[in-house]
């Protein structure tokens, strides 16, 4: 019996002494770290090379370890649904870089014939797409295309579709949504049945086994992909368009619009549950600030607005009824994210910024709004720039907010920047500018 209890007591010290000494750590990262997310950082006048920054997201610090290779200039970022592969693109060399979160290491490189604002990566698989509206190829004369992206080998296929802007993916990537910049039609593909390394399909007899043209749109810009339908975001006047902003629903087995939904503007959203979240501004500049009662005073002559539409009744109370719309910052709206605890962050770029955050007198504001879904009300945070990246955390009541070339540290609990030991300035030291963020664990 002696011996026995010897025997387990030692099992359970080495199995601690393992625990301990990293004994375990096959189901960690190289890192380290459980809480990891990634910051894209740009060359500075200080550093001579970008890349993408480890943050351990348990603490807001900088890890201890190098950063990932994604270029001179990594901006843009993309993630996969289980978080395995993440890209990143370089503007200085018109290239993606792709990295496995589980090996913390470079999976590939992709070089693009020019610059992309849309990537995504559908699957856990080593396969993306991008948008690139100013793609050439050699013998041909079409600008612009959805390029197929090997993420391992650095093959490419060019689906060609004319000014390219933006890429929206289904679950599986079968089903492609494109948006071209100036159109009012989107563009399905179907990239399993393109023909590398050039596919022209959607330039004649559509539709086809690759491409269909689907009409009857307002300068669509966006969709979401919500089980069998997509929530397409008409833009509308704000793009040049001849029609009221709204947000149409598409069968994505039929490709038939099925309903249209006015809504004050429309570039960007997210679904949170049956709400569907809409911000845009609906014309060129936007709805005057003093025209919308809730506005807070501001020295900003216009606002965007944020609308919410039920998707139970697909109605939105808050169109054209300035007794309910919600005011927000003003800029094209491209960022939106929703914190644990109800908070929702609208980012924008080219807005008007208020002030200076480095020498604040009166009011300071840029591209950042926060509505709280709990009361109903917005704040404005005293900071300027673009907004480049929100993430949110499901077991923190804290944002990641890439604005201005910072990564701020938000408490969503107060809406203000989050301020202790670690982060005492409420943002996380990076050299350089920051221009996306993304958690690369579930946490």
């Amino acid at each position: 019996m002696k011996r026995r209890v010897l025997a387990l007591v030692l099992v359970l010290w080495v199995g601690v002494g393992l625990i301990a000494c990293g004994g375990y750590s096959a189901k960690l990262p190289p890192s380290g770290l459980a809480d990891r997310v990634l910051a894209s950082q740009e060359v500075s006048a200080t550093r001579s090379f970008g890349g993408l920054v480890v943050i351990n997201g348990f603490n807001d610090t900088l890890a201890a370890v190098h950063e990932l290779s994604a270029g001179n200039s990594p901006g843009l970022m993309a993630i996969s649904p289980t978080r395995n592969i993440v890209v990143a693109f370089d503007s200085n060399s018109n290239s993606v870089y792709a990295v496995s979160t589980t090996t913390e290491a470079n999976l590939g490189t992709v070089q693009l014939s020019g610059p992309t604002y849309s990537m995504v990566v559908p699957t856990a698989e080593a396969n993306g797409y991008a948008a690139v509206p100013s793609a050439r190829v050699d013998g041909f004369s079409f600008v612009g295309a959805v390029v197929a992206m090997n993420l391992s080998t650095g093959a490419t296929l060019n689906i060609a579709v004319p000014s390219a802007e933006t890429v929206v993916a289904n679950t599986t990537g079968a089903q492609l949504l494109v948006f071209s910049n100036g159109s009012d039609s989107m563009t399905v593909l179907n990239p399993t049945f393109a023909s590398p390394p050039v596919d022209t399909s959607c330039l004649a007899n559509t539709p086809n086994l690759v491409c269909t043209i689907v009409p009857g749109f307002s300068r669509p810009v966006y969709a979401i992909i919500n089980g069998t339908n997509a929530y397409v975001f008409n833009c509308g006047f704000q793009c040049g368009g001849t029609q009221q902003a709204s947000i149409m629903v598409v069968n994505l087995g039929t490709l038939a619009i099925t309903n249209t939904i006015p809504v004050n503007g429309a570039t960007y959203g997210m679904i949170v549950g049956s709400n569907l979240y809409v911000a845009g501004l609906g014309t060129p500049t936007g709805p005057l600030c003093a025209s919308i009662p809730s506005a807070a005073p501001t020295a900003a002559t216009y606002c965007g607005t944020l609308d919410i539409i039920d998707l139970n009744t697909l109605l939105d109370p808050y169109y054209n009824n300035p007794s309910m719309e919600i005011a927000i910052t003003d800029g094209t709206h491209d960022e939106m994210d929703m914190s644990s605890n109800g908070q929702l962050f609208v980012g924008s770029y080219d807005c008007t910024n208020i002030g200076s955050v480095n020498n604040p007198n009166g009011e300071v504001r840029g591209c950042l709004a926060i509505y709280n879904t709990n009361n109903n009300t917005v704040v404005f945070p005293p900071d300027n720039g673009d907004v480049n990246g929100l993430q949110s955390f499901s077991t923190r009541y804290v944002e990641y907010v890439a604005q201005g070339g910072n990564l701020r540290v938000y408490d969503t609990v107060h809406d203000i920047l989050l301020i202790n030991d670690f982060v005492p300035q409420g943002s996380i030291n990076i050299t350089g500018y920051v221009g996306d963020v993304k958690a690369i664990d579930f946490f």
